[in-house]
């Protein structure tokens, strides 16, 4: 009964749609289930195309995978309608009866506060006041919208079922360690906690179900917004390095820095997991662009790998090495690093 969590690293920006893509494509899922919200966009590159999520689970590439709404997750109505057109997923996407619905008036109430959009650098979306709502109990939820009934189950349920019967369970998380409500770098995160236990609390699992924990970190460190950023680069550094980025949601810049190995430590001691995932290897060693072996990636670069991984006490196991979900080296199937 494999479960396998996903969850970023640092501030969000990680690839962990890439990485969640390649998992369903090649571990195969019965079960992906999406937690968070639609402030959190996941980018899934595959065969020359480009899909730009934020609420669909990213294992939608494998068309034999049901994807799955968490309870503890808010939705668009429209952004989801949307998304199951875009990614050709109609007629395999569930939604939890409990799963939070955000509305026009907590998208117009959020735009509205000076503190949240100006200080904070909310995205906007609704999210923080959806969450208000339901801490309140006067959220509606998704058994409330006459348009999504043909669309509903009972996530816990369906997820506890399908590892009853051996098959694998990935869990999306969204966001990063650093932006949760609880230990990240507080005002200046999201309305969640967005550690491995905050979204197995999200989906409705056991801590006991799971046999993986993939934690994802890129090569270099980038946040969307207002807070601290350890090592920040100024624009034109960044320019030259290769480093620009914009937020899948907001299009906003990201702020970047060199991968810092002490957040690492500490997002790894919140996380604890069994194996780390790096993506964008190739940002540091364009030597490594597009390939797809231990053995084809520059002699740097896998010594950069190992440091990493010695550093922080776990396997490198998935490494991303260009745009499409496939361009990964995968170490979990007896390539020795």
């Amino acid at each position: 009964m494999p479960l396998t969590v996903v969850v970023g690293g640092f501030f969000g920006d990680e690839g962990k749609g890439k990485v969640i893509s390649y998992l369903s494509l090649v571990d195969k899922p019965d079960i992906c289930v999406r937690t968070g919200s639609i402030n959190a966009g996941h980018t899934v590159n595959l065969g020359g195309r480009t899909w730009r999520v934020r609420i669909i689970p990213s294992c939608f590439p494998n068309t034999q995978t049901r994807l799955m709404i968490a309870p503890g997750a808010l939705l668009s109505i429209p952004v989801l309608m949307r998304e199951v057109e875009e990614t050709g997923a109609r007629g395999r996407v569930w939604v939890d009866y409990s799963t939070g619905v955000i509305e026009d008036r907590h998208v117009e109430a959020e735009r509205s506060d000076e503190y949240l959009m100006k200080t904070i650098g909310s995205t906007g979306q609704g999210v923080g006041m959806a969450t208000v709502d339901r801490v309140l109990r006067r959220l509606r939820l998704a058994r409330d919208f006459k348009e999504l009934s043909g669309m509903l189950t009972d996530v816990p349920r369906e997820v506890d079922e399908s590892l009853g019967r051996g098959g694998l369970v990935v869990v999306e998380g969204t966001q990063g360690t650093f932006l949760s409500l609880y230990h990240g770098t507080y005002p200046y995160v999201t309305s969640r906690d967005t550690t491995a236990s905050g979204v197995l609390s999200e989906v409705g699992v056991s801590p006991r179900s799971v046999s993986d924990i993939v934690l994802v970190f890129k090569a270099f460190v980038s946040r969307v917004g207002a807070g601290e950023l350890p090592g920040e680069l100024k624009p034109e550094e960044a320019e030259a390095r290769g480093w620009v980025e914009r937020g899948t949601v907001t299009g906003r810049l990201r702020r970047v820095a060199p991968f810092n190995v002490e957040l690492a430590k500490r997002a790894v001691m919140l996380n604890k997991p069994t194996q780390i995932a790096i993506t964008k290897l190739d940002a540091l060693f364009p030597g490594a662009r597009g390939k797809r072996s231990w053995g084809e990636l520059p002699a740097e670069a896998r010594r950069w790998v190992n440091w990493v991984s010695e550093e922080l006490g776990v396997p490198v196991t998935l490494i991303g090495t260009g745009e499409d979900a496939m361009d990964m080296v995968d170490l979990r199937r007896g390539e020795a690093a």
